[in-house]
């Protein structure tokens, strides 16, 4: 996957200048001053679930927040690793999706914390388990701070926000590491994971009602962006992993993939087709118009937080869009 990120050299060169411009009364410096624990997060998805289980205490920044930010390809800027520099807690996706943040902590020489949400899915290598509470101190410091790991990982899917139960074992973890930086609030960030715990609970059950009322059919997703709610709903993902994996990287399809591809589609075996609506080009264009000439629902997803909206309404949302595009 391309990922464009500046240098540590460039990034601690620019941000010497965004430092001679900010005075004692930004925002961020406002809010340390209250106590709230500062949380830097990659994306809107991340920093939301961290104000649903941080509330007042926290006080959250998300690099990326725009539906019309591409995280792939998105260029971090001296602000940010200004912002990275004040974190007190660090939440990322992981598994290559964004790197530029790695890039940012080694810049800022940040010594945070940092939370992973791509190491707490099962499909993760290695992954030996959940139980964030348990880990050592010495595991917990590995995890924290060696991004090694960090790049592309070979044939996993690092779009895990699209698996609500990874999300719960996340929200774990950051319920754990706010306690340990402000114990104070436990009981408060306790109620608040009980609160988004439930809330997971109901999407995996809207999720088995869409496999119980569709389980084995096909659906077709021109990036695997959704693939971990598709294989939650009980759908088989019927899409070439040559077609979405050349879409994502922005390249060009391969003719005899993309043929494949509008043959499947073609084929009565996908019972819709699932797009993303930050990106798009030829070859997508090409499987939507063949999804509407088979008379296959198309179905449109993001991989940011649309505003004003909780992660939880947001996957609602997509599961009831799935749902009603099976049920037509």
């Amino acid at each position: 996957m391309t990922r464009t990120t500046l240098s540590a050299a460039a990034l601690a060169a620019a941000s010497v200048f965004v430092l001679a411009g900010c005075s004692a009364t930004t925002p961020e410096n406002a809010a340390a001053a209250d106590g709230a624990v500062q949380v830097v997060a990659s994306t809107s998805v991340y920093g939301q679930i961290a104000e649903e289980i941080g509330g007042d205490a926290v006080s959250v920044t998300s690099i990326v927040s725009s539906l019309s930010q591409d995280p792939h390809s998105y260029e971090a800027s001296a602000r940010d690793q200004l912002t990275v520099q004040r974190a007190d807690l660090i939440i990322e996706n992981g598994g290559g999706y964004d790197a530029f943040l790695d890039g940012l902590i080694e810049a800022s020489g940040s010594a945070a914390p940092v939370i992973t949400a791509a190491s707490f899915s099962h499909d993760w290598p290695d992954n030996a388990g959940h139980d964030h509470a348990d880990e050592t101190e010495e595991t917990a410091a590995a995890d924290d701070h060696d991004h090694a790991d960090h790049e592309h990982v070979e044939g996993f899917n690092e779009h895990v926000w699209y698996d609500p139960h990874t999300m719960v074992h996340l929200a774990e973890a950051i319920a754990a590491d706010l306690t340990e930086l402000r114990p104070d609030d436990a009981a408060q960030f306790e109620a608040n994971l009980a609160d988004f715990a439930a809330g997971i609970a109901g999407l995996e059950s809207e999720l088995t009602a869409v496999s119980d009322a569709h389980a084995g059919e096909g659906a077709f997703a021109t990036e695997p962006v959704p693939v971990y709610l598709i294989a939650a709903a009980g759908l088989v993902d019927r899409t070439p992993a040559a077609f979405s994996e050349a879409v994502e990287e922005g390249q060009d399809v391969a003719p005899a993939t993309l043929l494949e591809a509008l043959s499947i589609i073609d084929s009565g075996e996908v019972a819709v087709l699932i797009t993303n609506a930050q990106t798009g080009g030829a070859e997508t264009t090409q499987a939507i118009d063949a999804a509407e000439a088979a008379g296959v629902p198309v179905v449109e997803f993001t991989e940011t937080l649309p505003d004003d909206t909780t992660y939880i309404e947001w996957m609602q949302e997509n599961i009831q869009a799935l749902a009603a595009a099976l049920d037509s």
